[in-house]
C-alpha cells in the first residue's frame, strides 16, 4: 500500500457518543496518510462537531437522507485510491483496517466478515444467513457476509457502482453483487464485531424486505435468468402436477394445465432475452471502461 492515499468514509446519524472515539482510533491505526470523511446525515445531536474536533473532514446533509446516501456522498468527496467504509457506532474496530488493506490491490474489494461470536440477535443472524445464501446463488460465489458495512474497495470500483447504490441501509448488498457480476474480485476476512453503542437503526422487517428486493433487482440487472428460470420451472412443475391430478381423476388435460405450461415457456424465453440484453450491457460497459483506461494513459 506504499504511496497509496487511503480515505475512510464514516456515515453518521446521531452518534455523538461514539464518533469521536471512532475517528481517533482510525487516525491512530493509519497515521497521517489517511483522509477521514465523516458524512453527517442530518444528525440532531453534536455528531458533526465532535467528528470535526477530532480531525475529520465533515460533510453535512441538510436532512436525513439515508445511510447509503451518506456513503455515496463520502465516495464522491473522497480523495483516496482505496476507500474504507465503516460504521460510526463502534461495531467495527479500526485496528482491523490493516487486515483488509493487506489484500489490496490483489483484490478489488475486501470485506470484514463477522464471525459467530459477533454481537447480533438471533433473528438478524438468521436473516443474514438467508441473504448470504440467496446472494451466493445469484452471484455464483460464496458470499460470507452480504450486509457487512466494513469494507475496503478500490476507488475506481466504488465510483463505477456509486450510481446504483440505494439511499437506505442496503448499499453493502448492492456494491457486493454489482462487483461480483461485473467480474471483480472480492475477499472476505474474518473479524469480530463488538456490541454497538446505542440502538440499531435497522428495522428487521422493513429493511429485510429492502435487502431481498435489492438482491432480486441486482440479479435481474446482471443475471436475469437466475430469477426467471426458477419461476419458470415452478410453473412447469405446477402445470405437470395439475395435469397428472386431473388425468388420474377425470382423464382430462385442462385449460389450467395449458395456461401453466404456456406461462412456464413464456417466462423461460423472456429470461433468455433478458440474459442476452444484460450480457450486452456488461460487454459495452467493459468496452467503455477499456477505452477510458486507454484515454487516461
Amino acid at each position: 500500500m506504499e504511496g497509496k492515499k487511503t480515505s475512510v468514509i464514516i456515515p453518521v446519524f446521531n452518534e455523538e457518543k461514539s464518533i469521536g472515539e471512532v475517528v481517533e482510533s482510525v487516525l491512530a491505526a493509519l497515521g497521517d496518510d489517511v483522509q477521514v470523511v465523516v458524512v453527517d446525515d442530518g444528525s440532531t445531536d453534536d455528531s458533526a462537531a465532535v467528528a470535526r474536533e477530532k480531525g475529520a473532514l465533515v460533510i453535512r446533509h441538510p436532512y436525513n437522507m439515508g445511510n447509503g446516501a451518506a456513503v455515496k456522498t463520502g465516495i464522491r468527496n473522497s480523495q483516496g485510491d482505496v476507500l474504507i467504509m465503516l460504521d460510526a457506532d463502534g461495531q467495527h474496530q479500526p485496528k482491523d483496517i490493516e487486515k483488509l488493506l493487506q489484500y489490496i490491490p490483489e483484490y478489488d474489494m475486501v470485506v470484514g466478515a463477522r464471525g459467530k461470536n459477533s454481537h447480533a440477535g438471533f433473528h438478524r443472524k438468521l436473516a443474514n444467513r438467508v441473504y448470504n445464501s440467496l446472494a451466493s446463488y445469484v452471484a455464483s460465489f460464496k458470499v460470507q457476509d452480504l450486509t457487512s458495512g466494513f469494507r475496503a474497495v478500490k476507488r475506481e470500483c466504488a465510483t463505477r457502482c456509486v450510481h446504483m447504490l440505494p439511499n437506505g441501509f442496503s448499499y453493502p448488498t448492492t456494491i457486493t453483487l454489482s462487483l461480483l457480476k461485473l467480474g471483480r474480485s472480492i475477499k472476505y476476512v474474518p473479524i469480530e464485531s463488538p456490541s454497538r453503542k446505542g440502538k440499531s437503526k435497522i428495522k428487521l422487517t422493513r429493511d429485510g424486505v429492502n435487502f431481498f428486493l435489492i438482491i432480486v433487482k441486482i440479479a435481474t440487472l446482471f443475471s436475469p435468468l437466475r430469477v426467471f428460470l426458477p419461476v419458470s420451472v415452478s410453473f412447469f412443475v405446477l402445470g405437470l402436477a395439475y395435469y397428472i391430478y386431473t388425468f388420474l381423476l377425470y382423464h382430462r388435460f385442462t385449460h389450467m394445465s395449458v395456461l401453466l405450461f404456456v406461462t412456464s415457456v413464456t417466462l423461460f424465453m423472456l429470461g433468455l432475452v433478458a440474459e442476452q440484453v444484460a450480457q450486452l450491457r456488461i460487454d459495452l460497459g467493459y468496452t467503455r471502461e477499456g477505452q477510458e483506461s486507454v484515454d487516461r494513459h
